[in-house]
């Protein structure tokens, strides 16, 4: 009877075991999980390329009317909400990976950094102002225009993207986001932890550290 209890009881740890090695590998290093308490043990960095593609995939899905795969569309830098003719190493890297999740989906994407006008500025990005909507359109016979702008407030970045229908303006689909930043971003942002003194910078998460050696 005794060792029955006993190799139940060591069932019953292996179980727990299991249960919490599969919960560290479903979190995956979650983003979602920074600025919270479990930020320093399954707390990760901030995926551009996978924000990309979901994002993406969340315009075309919502996009009302459906978008036609064969029209052009538009992928403009993503731009300080507090001014909107600046931008920074992240709003730039998004539009790449935005831009990438719409041709991964089949749609004809133009890429903007090929114009030499106004439209472009060197080391900052596509602006899209709403003077040159309907300019733009025309031009590039463009069916929808992606256009999107953050919001920093400390760690948290409030992120919002439309897809806009140049010709009337009309908002097809929207995605919007609060995210934790971690290091890497916050530099791709201009910031540093040390800029902001009431912030303490989290160390790498256990699960990074023992991922990514």
């Amino acid at each position: 009877m005794v060792p029955k209890m006993i190799w139940l009881r060591r069932m019953k740890r292996k179980g727990w075991l299991l249960v919490g090695v599969g919960l560290l590998m479903l979190a995956g290093g979650c983003s979602k999980l920074n600025c919270t308490p479990f930020e320093q043990v399954l707390g990760s960095g901030i995926d551009l390329v996978g924000l990309g593609r979901e994002i993406s995939d969340a315009l075309i899905s919502g996009a009302s009317p459906p978008l036609h795969p064969r029209q052009p569309i538009l992928v403009t830098t993503i731009v300080d909400n507090n001014n909107l003719e600046q931008t920074s190493s992240f709003g730039r890297s998004l539009q790449n990976h935005l831009a990438s999740g719409f041709v991964r989906r089949g749609f004809t994407v133009r890429e903007l950094k090929l114009r030499n006008n106004l439209l472009v500025r060197s080391g900052a990005g596509e602006f899209m102002l709403s003077r040159d909507l309907e300019t733009l359109s025309r031009k590039q016979q463009a069916q929808a225009v992606v256009v999107g702008t953050y919001t920093l407030s400390n760690r948290l970045l409030y992120l919002s993207v439309h897809l806009v229908r140049p010709t009337d303006r009309t908002i097809l689909a929207t995605w919007d986001r609060r995210l934790c930043l971690d290091e890497n971003t916050l530099r791709m942002l201009g910031f540093e932890f040390q800029d902001m003194e009431e912030i303490t910078p989290p160390s790498r998460s256990l699960l990074d550290r023992i991922l990514y050696f």
